[in-house]
């Protein structure tokens, strides 16, 4: 090898990417008793599931490099002014929220905030989303965001049947839906065995059903009050949903206000740019009576021990990992990033700033409407906010023309809409009047002067909105500025420490992958712009695919899915449409083990599919003596296993080629969770262990930050046999053999805009560089179970006592001998200024740690450190040397309002707050001390709270 060669391979992404060093990595090695890497790889991963190649993917790019070819892509897509509408427009995100929150890992790297101590910033911050959202549709109630539009019109399909008395199975949608809507809606209807009957909004009273969904402003543009309609609907016991637009709510009647039970809608409108389709957070809100079915999550009020307000998750006992089944959804990821965007809009523009830009935008649509009208042109629209339809025999000469103008409008059945938002200028009207009326001027001036002051949208709201002092007090750039920072040092993020969550894969989400993704050439492309404008996005996602396919050795790839939880969901489907196909659409059985993750089980309900257990045995590994059984019991309805691989338990298991080959014989197909692919990348695959689809999750495998709780991407891989079933989408139609398929997501490449990130990973790391990773993986885990074995228990291991990229320590022992728990664990890492890793999961009263190839061995050795510690705190206890109920364990975090005054604790305040020297040099304090959730259920309440009681 040359000089030259030598020092340009020191400029190798893969270098700042793996946190180990050369010489970390051999004394790593000599703890575990290996001569290297490749003898640990051996003894973990199953040769028989071992891939005889190198990936399929080229050579490590240089960051320089990999950002000039995507540069280089997202120059060949095409920025027109895109006035199509259907839930995706212009607008402008205010730059002190894209410096401080888009562009800081201190808010895109946090994890989801189940820590709710240390993540005190974000929770504000959701809660201030959940009142804007309870302001502006008039509901009670709110949760924390959805995936996107058209899910959450599924989501509120799913809770109308749940809270309906109505016998019928029957579900009505207002034809004037946006399409992507209706087309997620049909998918999602088929799972649940519902029938979908679409027609006029008006009409909807006629039929028996059991729910009723209507939007307002319809894709036509038209603004109705559903009011007397919503009344004689609910006198029959149909529960109501209206789909509305959050920008229009500031000025119109409110769904609350016109007695609907369910309101959703997208919150894009309020900062967030289209991005080809997402990500955007969706809005949900109801009525209090139904709180407990409401899908998703809810940030609720609380105190903590010393009786201060604190934020968390409240009724989590709803979510998926614990009722499984029969839980309300399976959503595991939200849009937590994009809900504090569009929450921070609202804070720094206040109500009065949102009246301006909504009155603005409704002015443009109004002063259009008159020009049209002066010209002879017929207008569809009564009552309008934004959009206007107008009937032309000549809508495609009209939609070329305003393209030639630099104009992206909507053609539908020989008829034209536009949809005008924050960004539109006077320029742009006079601009797209000439492409209606060729030659024709516009004074916007004049016209505005001739157009009556009254709005064109019908009933106003009635309602004040936004009267809470968060949304009155941050309108300057410094106010907000110094808001943020404060919500900030709150939380904890990668920014501070690693998060050694098991079956999160917390690694680094690298600068270089994150800058395109605020590129406008990225962010400013409507997801149904004509294809010669998003050239860019295409070479993109072609790319993507192939690198996708080589890693999981499927022959096709859907991008669709914007979660992990819709990946499941969309391989489930492609597998019920795969038997239906072969008249066997009664195969409905769904096998999954004991072990897996709550959102398989929760995925499978949603597709009606019946749910059985399959055991574990005492190693951790799937039961083969009962999997046997449970298949040939259900053969003849056997649809799928899903199963999660390496396990749950953190091991490779040996059976799992077997596994696979048992459920293909008896007809069912083997869907594979990919919650645990940062193990497999370059070792093995999901096609060579046997899985005929599996999901991706690109927000942990491959470096998309998690954003607090989102968002994510989960695309699937399909076997070949199974790729015509995939989802597809009525509107922007993807090419190839599942054309005809309904969609599970509002955007035909889910959230298309943070794919960059992915793309960046695997560009710079190289086929060599993403196997490497998965060596490093498993290097970090057993290098962390192998120091902490001799302190706590190891729960699972392989057949040579090697576990895979996470490891289960088991807690159990010493609740039974003292009552220290693992709960008191992770409240006391964080005093160490650790996030806990995963808690009770796969078993009750263990933790589960995954500590990812990023990190260095002294952030390993940290947390062990700090692990070790703990135990020998916990000997204290179990020594009679402290208390049970008062030492330093139970009373974790501790607060500076803890050490400042009267200290009467049987141990120092130093114990207390500076356990190990090294956490004084940079020490992170927990804002409030530990929670309280029994009371925040028992007391629930979900908006915010006098803002003194935070800052208290």
């Amino acid at each position: 090898m040359s000089t030259l060669t030598q020092l340009e391979g020191h400029d190798a992404f893969i270098h700042r990417h793996l946190g180990v060093s050369a010489a970390e990595e051999a004394a790593m090695c000599a703890t575990l008793k290996v001569a290297s890497r490749a003898e640990l790889v051996a003894q973990t991963v199953p040769a028989q599931i071992r891939l005889n190649a190198p990936l399929a993917i080229g050579a490590p790019m240089r960051e320089e490099d990999a950002l000039a070819k995507i540069r280089g892509y997202a120059s060949q897509n095409i920025i027109k002014k895109s006035l199509i509408g259907l839930g995706y427009y212009g607008t402008h995100l205010p730059t002190v929220i894209l410096r401080n929150v888009l562009e800081n890992p201190g808010w895109y790297t946090a994890y989801t905030p189940y820590q709710a101590e240390i993540a005190q910033g974000r929770l504000e911050a959701l809660l201030n989303y959940q009142q804007m959202i309870i302001d502006l549709t008039g509901l009670e109630l709110a949760n924390a965001s959805l995936l996107d539009e058209a899910t959450a019109a599924a989501e509120a399909m799913a809770m109308a049947r749940r809270i309906s008395k109505a016998a019928s199975n029957a579900f009505y949608v207002d034809e004037g839906v946006f399409p992507q809507t209706l087309d997620v809606l049909k998918t999602r209807a088929e799972g649940f065995g519902f029938t979908l009957i679409t027609g006029p909004a008006m009409d909807a009273a006629k039929h028996d059903v059991f729910g009723a969904l209507f939007q307002t402003p319809n894709a036509s543009g038209e603004l109705t009050d559903f009011t007397a309609l919503i009344g004689e609907l609910k006198a029959k016991g149909v529960v109501t949903a209206v789909a509305c637009d959050l920008l229009a709510l500031v000025l119109a009647k409110a769904p609350g206000e016109m007695g609907a039970d369910i309101a959703f809608g997208s919150a894009q409108r309020f900062g967030v740019p289209m991005g080809f389709g997402g990500p955007h957070a969706a809005f949900f809100a109801t009525r209090d009576e139904h709180k407990r079915s409401v899908p998703g999550r809810i940030i609720g009020v609380s105190v903590d021990a010393r009786g201060k307000t604190a934020l968390r998750m409240a009724l989590q006992t709803r979510e998926q990992h614990i009722r499984r089944e029969k839980a309300n959804s399976n959503i595991c990821t939200s849009q937590v990033l994009l809900a504090n965007i569009a929450g921070f809009y609202a804070t720094y523009h206040g109500p009065e700033g949102l009246k301006r830009i909504a009155s603005r935008v409704h002015r443009s649509a109004q002063i259009f409407k008159a020009a049209l009208v002066q010209h002879g042109v017929s207008v569809q629209n009564a009552q309008f906010f934004d959009t206007l339809t107008i009937a032309s025999s000549d809508a495609g000469s009209i939609a070329a023309r305003a393209l030639a103008a630099g104009f992206n409008v909507r053609v539908a059945a020989n008829a034209i809409s536009v949809s005008f938002d924050e960004t539109t200028t006077r320029s742009d009207l006079a601009a797209l009047l000439a492409a209606f009326v060729p030659g024709a001027t516009l004074d916007v001036d004049a016209v505005d002067a001739q157009v009556a002051t009254a709005c064109e949208f019908g009933p106003a709201r009635s309602s004040a909105i936004l009267t809470h002092p968060v949304f009155n007090r941050y309108h300057t750039e410094h106010e907000m500025l110094r808001y943020l920072k404060r919500l900030e040092n709150k939380d904890l993020a990668l920014t501070h420490s690693m998060i050694p969550l098991g079956s999160c894969t917390m690694k680094l989400n690298a600068t270089s992958e994150m800058i395109p993704v605020t590129w406008p050439e990225f962010g400013n492309i409507h997801p149904f712009a004509p294809a010669d404008q998003t050239r860019g996005y295409e070479l993109l996602l072609n790319e993507l695919t192939e690198m996708l396919k080589a890693v999981t050795g499927f022959a096709a790839i859907c991008m669709q899915p914007n979660s992990g939880a819709q990946g499941e969901y969309a391989g489930l489907v492609a597998i019920q449409r795969y038997h239906a196909s072969r008249g066997e659409g009664h195969r409905k059985i769904c096998l999954i083990p004991k072990s897996a993750h709550g959102t398989n089980p929760a995925t499978a309900q949603m597709l009606g599919l019946s749910v059985i257990v399959v055991n574990c045995d005492d190693n951790g590994n799937v039961d083969v003596e009962d999997l046997k059984a449970k298949i040939a019991q259900h053969a003849a309805n056997l649809s799928c296993l899903m199963i999660t691989y390496p396990s749950t338990h953190g091991v490779f298991e040996e059976a799992i080629k077997d596994i696979c080959a048992l459920v293909h014989a008896a007809g069912g197909q083997v869907y594979m969770d990919g919650a645990n692919l940062n193990a497999q990348v370059g070792l093995t695959s999901p096609a060579t262990i046997g899985a005929d689809v599996s999901h991706m999750n690109l927000h942990k495998t491959f470096c998309i930050p998690h954003g607090g709780g989102g968002p994510g991407m989960g695309p699937i891989g399909l076997a070949a046999h199974l790729a015509p079933f995939a989802p597809n989408h009525s509107v922007n139609v993807v090419s190839g053999p599942n054309v005809g398929q309904s969609a599970v997501s509002a955007a035909p490449y889910g959230s298309a805009s943070i794919l960059p990130i992915s793309w960046m990973y695997i560009a710079m790391m190289g086929g060599s560089g993403l196997t490497a990773a998965t060596e490093v993986a498993l290097l970090n885990a057993n290098y962390v179970a192998t120091r902490l074995s001799g302190h706590y228990p190891v729960l699972y291991t392989g057949s040579q006592g090697r576990v895979a990229h996470e490891c289960i320590i088991d807690i159990r022992p010493i609740k039974a001998a003292c009552g220290i728990t693992e709960v008191d664990i992770a409240k006391r890492l964080m005093d160490y200024g650790f996030h806990a890793p995963t808690m009770s999961f796969p078993v009750a009263g263990t933790i589960m740690i995954e500590p990812t190839e990023s990190e260095s061995k002294s952030e390993l050795d940290r947390l062990i450190d700090a692990l070790i510690a703990i135990r020998g705190e916990i000997a204290q206890v179990e020594s009679g040397a402290l208390p049970a109920d008062n030492n330093p364990l139970k009373n974790a975090p501790h607060t500076q309002a803890d050490v400042i005054g009267e200290w009467d604790r049987p141990y120092s305040r130093e114990a207390a707050v500076f356990p190990l020297a090294w956490v004084a040099a940079a020490k992170y304090w927990p804002s409030v001390n530990r929670i309280d959730d029994v009371y925040g259920d028992r007391n629930l309440f979900c908006a915010c709270v006098p803002m003194d009681e935070y800052q208290a």
